[in-house]
Parts: C-alpha cells; structure tokens; sequence
C-alpha cells in the first residue's frame, strides 16, 4: 500500500510544500515512484514522518531531527523511550507555567506594587501584568476588586511573600486532610475552609460565605485553577470546594 503526496500532507496536517522540502533535503525520501514520477510513501515512511513531526512539535530543528532518525544504533524502542522522555519533562514544565499563570492572574486581581525581580521571586517565572486585562474585565466593576487593589497598594515584598507562604499552609493543611481521609463536610475541614476565608478577608477583601463559596465553585468551574490546585493534589480543588460550602452552610443555617 502506497499514498501519493497529496494523500500522506491531509493524513499528517502538512502542506504537499513540506513534505516536498523533506524529500530535497533528504530527511524525509520517499520509497517509491509512480510511473509518470510523482512521490509515493508506503507506511514505513509515514513511521517515520511522524517521528519527524514529533520531533519539530518539541522544537527540533531539521538537522538533528535527520541525526535522531538516522542514528544507526536506534532503534523504535529507544525513539520511544526518548519521546517519552521528552514528552513527561514538556508536561512537568507545562504543568509548572500554569501555575506560575494563575500565580499570576490572582496576583494582578489583587493589584501587585513589586518590582520585575520582586514579582519573579514571589510568584514565579510569569509577570501578573500580562493578565491585567482579562483580570480587569473579569473582577474590574465589583468591591471586593476595588478594596483588595485599595487594601495591597502599599504591600511590599514581604507582604506578599506572607500572604504566598500563608496560602501555601493552607494547601498543605487541605492536602493532609485528604490524605487522613477526612471528609470534605468534617469539622477540621471546615475549619480549614473558614482560615481560608479569614485570610482572604484579612489580606485582601471582605470575603462574606456567599462570596467565598462563589470562588469555591470557581476553582472547580475555571479547568485553570482546577489545574493549579490539583498540582499539589488530584482532587484537592473540588475537596476545597465541599469544604467551603460546608463551612459556609455551618455558619449560615
């Protein structure tokens, strides 16, 4: 079975021009010919097409993609081994820049006064600023908007390194409890739950339970700060949710 140009660039999401350019320079030739001389791939040249592709969706340039392929002592299982590789530590860095984002994005909803070093040491490799537009749109008409930019204007980098490390406490406290099998509804979750939204209150707005269950369903809701709050536990965004709204119907009923 052979596929003509045409053919293998719809299969692969390429132009005919790339799969033209491949052949010229040798990276990719195809096995066959037709009579009248037009190319014709058979499946082991979509084998390795698609590790090509792989390769330049990592960031490879051409020449040592034609190194990695061409290595004569590869072989499928160590292509496999090192895509795998490369794939789990693209994940890992990924996983690490969206938290650094909704670092971020929370921090610009808060209103940051720190300098560029102040703000990559505090919340990571990612400027708040870049999200003061989503963040304005999003939070900019309400109060509790208002007084956190209001309440954070003068925080210096202390501050928020205190308000960062409190969180991170807060975290580890929601994430022991899971692990001790705690119910989300049981009264020491509760009690985390209500710390919580003390330290909102007490950092940044007035944070009554209506408002804060509001941001428990958020962080289930956003799949971005579902991701951040699962990083440091699967599950723990939704865990903090029940929390919240237990806490919320223990105070309010």
């Amino acid at each position: 079975m052979s596929y003509s140009v045409g053919q293998v660039a719809g299969f692969a999401g390429v132009t005919v021009r790339t799969l033209h350019h491949y052949d010229d320079i040798g990276l990719l030739v195809p096995s066959e010919r037709s009579r009248a001389g037009h190319r014709r791939y058979n499946d082991a040249d979509l084998d390795r097409l698609q590790q090509i592709l792989f390769y330049r969706e990592l960031g490879f340039p051409l020449d040592e993609v034609a190194v990695l392929l061409d290595d004569p002592d590869a072989d499928p299982r160590a292509h496999l081994r090192r895509q795998h590789e490369l794939l789990t530590a693209r994940i890992e860095k990924l996983e690490k820049m969206a938290a650094a984002v909704e670092h971020a994005m929370e921090a610009r909803s808060m209103g940051i006064n720190l300098t560029p070093e102040e703000k990559f040491e505090v919340f990571g490799d990612f400027d708040p600023d870049q999200y003061e537009e989503e963040v304005r749109e999003r939070w900019g008409d309400t109060d509790a908007y208002r007084q956190s930019k209001e309440k954070t204007a003068s925080y210096t980098k202390e501050d928020w390194q205190r308000v960062q490390d409190e969180a991170d406490a807060l975290t580890r406290r929601f994430v022991a409890l899971m692990e001790a099998g705690e119910p989300a509804d049981s009264e020491a979750a509760m009690d985390v739950a209500e710390d919580h939204r003390q330290g909102i209150a007490r950092n940044h707005y007035d944070c009554g339970y209506e408002m804060h269950t509001c941001l428990g369903e958020m962080y289930v809701s956003d799949e971005r700060f579902t991701r951040n709050i699962d990083a440091a536990k699967p599950g723990l965004a939704a865990y903090m949710r029940d929390a919240i709204l237990a806490n919320a119907v223990r105070h309010t009923s």
